[in-house]
């Protein structure tokens, strides 16, 4: 993935003729100052691109059709610095394609108490001119996000992050490409959805390849650039001495790192954004995907196993929307639980594909047995994840609609050594608490395959949801089961 710097977000102030071209001159120098703020602000991850103040209905047409045919354009950050009367508003935001964000702000953090006048006040509206602005997009049932606060508030910088971190997620998903080796887990019923549901909502593909076209590019891979991917191998992880050259599983390595070059030119080759795979299709393949999925989603690919191609399409739009923030973004998965009365948790884990940019520490590049899959003993990567805070994302489709479900939960260092454990693996807390925050989840109907992102939050996915215009489902510290069963009974209704 290329910085985040490189898409943009237009700040789009609106006014009108009424008050002068001495007031629009201010109110243009203004927009100017705070779009160059948000612009070199070190919470902002993207460009902040200054756009001349709207005061007409061809104006405001005008700019959110040049948003919609601008690729690097993600979305809008729309600000009412006077009155700006929302008829004029409606074509354009009756086309905008662009997510938006309405900053509340104005100019003037502070009130000029020994000069204001009415020329002041003429200028400073945005306390009732963008309740106007707002009017019109509720009145349009229009998604955004609204964020209160002087312009230069940290908060509000925060705000705009998540905001823009989603949006820059969104975008990526317009015209992606996933593709699937093999098909659904057979019987499996979460994993799986609509596929062209899933493009119409979401504006991302998903494909089948048969396992043999991939197995094609495995092995047209040179010895030489398995060399080469080896050395790399030894230099990045704790290598086990059964791996090392000359020892007796040294090509179960080297089969291994043909893999990943092959997934790597096959994704490359097909401009795709991810993938899935099945250990129940893996015909002409030695071993399943280990290091290699790992060392994919390292690399900022989606992935998920059983054929999860919701799941893979997550995980790459959280990678995206986590870019440059310190931790990292993984396929997981609920895997066994610690019913501990004083200290209960759950182990999540998967059999072989966790991604190494969670670890704690320097992975352990091992080899072990694999009890499914009637294959070679897959090599992966061994590792804990980091303690902190951290968030479980999954996306499900619900037959009339999908949904976001979010889980707050704290990671813990384990306790314990897990010496015969032989994948990666993190152990967290659910929020409000284990009964509770497991309850909320299988009542919302949450997969058990999730993104595990350690510096992502709740309130991104939110955004993210917005976006999308899908449903968003919080399972979070204020959390009550009774509460909670109330809101998806409306929800079933308001989707209905």
């Amino acid at each position: 993935m290329h910085s985040l710097k490189e898409l943009e977000v237009w700040f789009v102030t609106g006014s009108q003729h009424l008050y002068g071209e001495e007031t629009l001159k201010k109110v243009a120098e203004h927009s100017l100052q705070i779009a160059k703020y948000l612009h070199a602000a070190d919470g902002v991850p993207v460009s902040v691109i200054f756009k001349p103040t709207v005061k007409s209905t061809e104006e405001i047409y005008a700019v959110c059709a040049e948003a919609n045919a601008t690729k690097k354009c993600i979305g809008l950050i729309t600000w009412m610095h006077t009155f700006s009367p929302a008829k004029m508003w409606i074509n354009g935001l009756k086309i905008l394609q662009k997510p938006m964000l309405h900053l509340h702000t104005q100019f003037n953090r502070d009130i000029p108490w020994a000069d204001i006048d009415m020329d002041f006040m003429n200028l400073n509206q945005s306390a009732h001119g963008d309740r106007e602005f707002g009017f019109i997009m509720s009145r349009m049932r229009l998604r955004r996000k609204v964020v209160v606060g002087h312009w230069q508030d940290p908060v509000v910088i925060q705000r705009i992050n998540a905001w823009a971190r989603a949006a820059a997620g969104w975008h990526d998903w317009q015209g992606a490409k996933f593709v699937r080796f093999g098909d659904n887990m057979r019987y499996v019923a979460v994993t799986d959805g609509d596929k062209v549901e899933a493009e119409l909502k979401f504006g991302f593909s998903v494909n089948t390849h048969g396992i043999g076209d991939l197995v094609k590019v495995i092995n047209e891979i040179s010895d030489a650039e398995v060399d080469k991917l080896i050395k790399e191998y030894e230099d990045s992880y704790v290598v086990v001495d059964a791996l090392k050259k000359g020892a007796a599983q040294y090509q179960s390595l080297r089969e291994a790192a043909r893999i990943e070059l092959g997934l790597q030119f096959f994704l490359e080759d097909g401009n795709y954004k991810g993938f899935s795979d099945t250990f129940e299709d893996l015909h002409g393949m030695i071993q399943l995907p280990g290091i290699g999925a790992q060392r994919m989603m390292a690399k900022g690919y989606g992935f998920a196993g059983e054929g999860d191609w919701k799941t893979a399409a997550l995980v790459r739009a959280m990678k995206v929307m986590g870019y440059g923030l310190k931790g990292g973004n993984s396929f997981m998965e609920d895997y066994t639980y610690h019913f501990d009365p004083a200290n209960p948790m759950v182990l999540g884990s998967h059999m072989l594909e966790i991604c190494p940019s969670i670890a704690s520490t320097k992975p352990s590049c091992e080899i072990h047995p694999l009890g499914i899959g009637g294959k070679a003993d897959p090599v992966r990567l061994v590792f804990n994840s980091a303690a902190g805070p951290a968030i479980n994302a999954s996306v499900i489709d619900m037959g009339n609609r999908f949904r976001l479900l979010v889980n707050d939960v704290e990671a813990v260092e384990p306790f314990a050594e897990l010496p015969k454990l032989p994948v990666a693996r993190v152990l967290w807390k659910p929020y409000p608490n284990m009964n509770d925050g497991c309850a909320a989840w299988i009542l919302a109907g949450g997969a058990h395959h999730t993104c595990y992102s350690q510096n992502l939050t709740s309130e991104h996915m939110e955004d993210f949801a917005d976006m999308t215009g899908i449903e968003c489902v919080r399972i979070d510290k204020k959390t009550d089961l009774y509460q909670f069963k109330n809101e998806l009974r409306w929800s079933e209704v308001y989707y209905r």
